[in-house]
């Protein structure tokens, strides 16, 4: 049975207009990923995490931080005292800060000398704020995506980080997964042929529950800021310039985007995509190219399988071919050594999470929120 590195060779079409984004070639050539559990540096002190926002996202992410040999878990920040020491005492941090005596649990820990880099985890409704306070702090962050609510508030951050001189990375950890890395090595390799058509969902069906952040427009609630960046990442990673967009989007009881379907013309074709908390979606991605598909079935955010068809092996009567892949945790430690990385080398920003992609996101995201009628407390971007 062929390989899907030997269906690439057999496929490749020499001087062909395959386009990869520079954030997707990142990943082509990045041993540190490969062997995301060696130290970056064995002879450096290990990194002093901090975590704001001790919440689900938190609690899946923070093992995957403790996973490597060169993190250490300091301080954790909430505005519950008793939520604070449960999740420190839960995961081994050695300190735990909430609101007290008029000093904020953040304020605190913005404060800590031994916090060299912190992850927010944050509603998103927060995250200018909280981000904020740990630039202007000299912390570096690695913040859960969307970065922040507004186009306006992401390029506020970057500009912080840039004058402070410390690394901020939006958290869109699937860019550094090693089946999104994979995926993007066989497009390069011409597997497909150059990509010109890209659908996916994500999503799920649920009550609506004011109370839960996802309903939640103080929060920064809603499907555009929470999934959308998902299946908007192979897009962007292969089809170039957004040229117009046609957006069909539900406003639901508490008043956020709880359906949404958004069709891109691009500089390299189309893309269909969509994100939901109202229905139960066939999630996944799949490419089109002029010589084949690739499909994703399922997460689309950490791919564990990718399907591989192409034009010659259809001809031939062939099956497509499955490639299984393998993760580390909960898939999130390539992308704590590569903000590991990027401190070590002084970087403020990540090749694979440069801040003109995050800052375009945004503007998008304002665009749809505009086109679908919705606007978001505090948000200065839509009217």
């Amino acid at each position: 049975m062929a390989s899907t590195d030997e269906l690439a060779r057999e496929n490749t079409l020499p001087g062909s207009d395959i386009h990869l984004a520079p954030f997707a070639r990142a990943g082509l050539d990045a041993p540190h990923l490969d062997s995301p559990l060696e130290p970056t540096d064995p002879a450096s002190e290990p990194l002093g995490w901090g975590v704001v926002g001790p919440g689900a996202i938190a609690e899946r992410v923070v093992p995957d931080i403790a996973r490597l040999p060169d993190a250490r878990l300091v301080a954790v920040s909430s505005r519950s005292s008793e939520r604070a020491r449960d999740f420190a005492d839960r995961h081994g941090f050695h300190r735990a800060y909430a609101d007290k005596d008029g000093l904020s649990g953040i304020e605190a820990l913005a404060a800590d000398p031994e916090v060299d880099v912190v992850y927010v985890a944050s509603p998103h409704g927060y995250h200018h704020a909280h981000v904020s306070v740990l630039l202007k702090a000299g912390k570096h962050v690695l913040c859960e995506k969307a970065l922040a609510v507004t186009a306006r508030e992401v390029e506020d951050l970057t500009r912080m980080a840039a004058s402070q001189g410390v690394l901020l990375m939006e958290a869109v950890w699937t860019a550094m997964t090693p089946g999104f890395r994979r995926a993007m090595g066989l497009v390069a390799d011409g597997a497909i042929g150059p990509v010109r058509g890209v659908t996916g969902a994500i999503g799920f069906n649920i009550p609506p529950e004011r109370g839960h952040r996802l309903f939640a427009p103080e929060d920064g609630g809603g499907v555009t800021l929470d999934m959308l960046v998902y299946p908007l990442l192979w897009s962007d990673a292969l089809q170039g310039e957004i040229r117009s967009r046609s957006v069909v989007g539900h406003l639901g009881p508490t008043g956020v985007d709880d359906d949404l379907a958004v069709q891109l013309e691009r500089e390299h074709g189309w893309a269909q995509l969509s994100a939901t908390l109202m229905r139960a979606p066939t999630t996944g991605i799949a490419l089109s190219g002029t010589q084949g598909w690739l499909r994703v079935d399922g997460r689309l955010n950490n791919p564990p399988t990718i399907e591989l068809m192409t034009a010659q092996r259809r001809a031939e009567g062939g099956e497509p071919l499955v490639e299984e892949i393998r993760s580390i945790g909960a898939g999130y430690v390539q992308q704590i050594r590569e903000a590991t990385r990027c401190i070590r080398l002084g970087l403020t920003q990540s090749p694979f999470v440069p801040w003109d992609l995050s800052t375009l996101r945004a503007r998008l995201f304002d665009d749809i929120r505009a086109d679908i009628g919705l606007r978001l407390p505090n948000d200065d971007s839509v009217g």
